[in-house]
């Protein structure tokens, strides 16, 4: 998992990114489509158009990173292009990791009631 500290915002870049992009590339895309600077130390999701691989950027004052995750069964659940920018949780980024979904996660476990 990505050591996010809890001041970091957390910033999904909507609609479909070209995954053959590197770090360079997406920070661009920071710059050029978000209107915000990728050197910030915030962090920004992309998803690619088969829904199944997202990368990461993230400064952290010391230089660029660039983490990946492929799904192998199912897709990334996404905003749509028309939700604008959208910024999520580390707990909620937990969640899109594991390939929940991340907007309306479910306990799954419910201990019963001892006595």
């Amino acid at each position: 998992m990505i050591p996010v500290p809890s001041q970091v915002r957390i910033w999904l870049a909507v609609g479909r990114t070209d995954m053959r992009r590197g770090m360079q590339g997406l920070a661009l895309q920071v710059q050029e489509t978000l209107g915000r600077d990728p050197h910030a130390g915030d962090l920004y999701v992309f998803r690619g158009r088969s829904g199944n691989l997202i990368k990461i950027i993230w400064h952290d004052g010391l230089g660029m990173s660039l983490y990946a995750k492929r799904l192998e069964k199912g897709r990334f659940l996404w905003p749509s292009p028309a939700d604008g920018t959208v910024s999520i949780s580390p707990a909620q980024l937990a969640y899109m990791l594991d390939g929940i979904d991340w907007r309306n996660p479910r306990h799954t476990f419910r201990p019963e009631r001892a006595g």
